[in-house]
């Protein structure tokens, strides 16, 4: 997991999840607030290398991520 403060300010912590069938994600939570979370698809084939690659990532690249990231789906 890692936080991050977005440029409009709301604080998220990023982590790393897989889909039932096998897609790695990174999934954007709103640590306060009523943003919904998000998440978007990773290229990384396992989770441990997706969360590494995550603690690396500037804070633009994170914002990158953020802002092609979809709501997550509610099941």
């Amino acid at each position: 997991m890692r936080a991050f403060r977005a440029k409009n300010g709301i604080e998220w912590d990023v982590i790393v999840g897989r889909e039932s069938w096998g897609t790695v994600v990174a999934m954007f939570i709103p640590r306060l607030g009523d943003s919904p979370p998000r998440q978007t698809v990773l290229e990384s084939v396992s989770a441990d290398g997706a969360l590494e690659w995550i603690r690396e990532l500037s804070a633009e690249q994170l914002q990158d991520l953020l802002d092609k990231a979809e709501l997550k789906p509610t099941e």
